[in-house]
């Protein structure tokens, strides 16, 4: 049988997703109670990253030790995808050798490719497309504090970027509206968008996307990679801070969200990411949680 991947939240059914959340939340709690549970006892996740991150590693290397698995991790320096070894290649010896793989890299394609050859289960911890991991994060974050989250209005202000790209996803997946606000020229892909159909709605009004949101998100302003487009980026993205402003016009239980690290002052306010209606300790938090759910969910026979 041909092994599951997770490549974007549209891999798995909504049913499978939002057993996921429901599984993580109980992780969550099993873990908090501090009990043993091992179900990746002998064995081990391979963590390649072409892109560095905090999070990332660290919730996949610590849920795959508390799983009872090991993790090893593989740095640019270590791999070389694409650049002298082919994909395919690197795919097939790896997934030989590991019972699952998480790639953190910049082309989607380059994962595509790579979940093709495996043997094993793929999850992409992060592409320039998408970031699937980090839904299920932020959705577990929500239905922890206020229930499901079907029916409701999520507004993302900001960049139509790979977060941008996923929530696109969630809002088919899991049965909500997303408002998506974006400066010209900054909107998610065209395609993708046209996809979700009603689901997703695009704007350039900031202040249209939060009225009566009952979640509003969003994301630092240039990404790994665009720095050198910090300036005109702040220019583009002035208007688009969420601040107590623009909290305001949301539900008055309306949270708020962030998947880090966060520019105060940029994107968003002090006063907004460490006010009573920020869930951004919690959400990152649940990064540990959703994916030991998943991986646990991948490696089932």
């Amino acid at each position: 049988m041909a092994a599951r991947h997770l490549l974007t939240l549209m891999d798995l059914t909504p049913a499978e997703l939002n057993g996921l959340i429901d599984r993580a939340i109980e992780l969550k709690a099993m873990q908090h109670r501090g009990e043993i549970y091992e179900p990746m006892k002998n064995k081990v996740l391979g963590m390649i990253f072409e892109k560095s991150s905090t999070r990332t590693r660290v919730s996949f290397e610590a849920g795959a030790a508390q799983f009872g698995g090991h993790a090893i991790f593989l740095s640019p320096r270590d791999t070389q995808l694409g650049r002298g070894e082919p994909i395919e290649d690197s795919a097939r010896v790896l997934s030989r050798m590991v019972d699952i793989i998480m790639i953190r890299t910049y082309e989607h394609e380059k994962i595509e490719l790579f979940a093709e050859y495996s043997q094993v289960p793929v999850i992409n911890a992060l592409t320039d497309m998408y970031h699937p991991c980090q839904l299920l994060a932020d959705i577990q974050a929500y239905v922890e504090q206020r229930g499901t989250i079907k029916g409701r209005t999520v507004a993302w202000i900001g960049d139509g970027n790979n977060m941008c790209h996923s929530y696109i996803n969630a809002a088919r997946q899991f049965g909500f509206k997303l408002n998506i606000a974006a400066p010209s020229g900054y909107e998610p892909d065209a395609t993708l968008l046209a996809a979700a159909g009603d689901a997703a709605t695009l704007t350039n009004d900031p202040k249209f996307a939060a009225t009566n949101a009952d979640l509003i998100v969003t994301d630092v302003w240039a990404s790994m990679g665009q720095e050198e487009e910090q300036k005109a980026r702040e220019a583009a993205f002035s208007a688009f801070q969420v601040n107590e402003a623009l909290m305001q016009l949301a539900k008055p239980d309306a949270l708020f969200m962030h998947c880090l690290p966060a520019h105060r002052g940029e994107e968003v306010s002090a006063g907004v990411i460490d006010g009573s209606q920020s869930v951004v300790w919690n959400e990152a938090e649940n990064r540990l949680h959703a994916q030991k759910a998943l991986m646990e969910f991948l490696l089932k026979p």
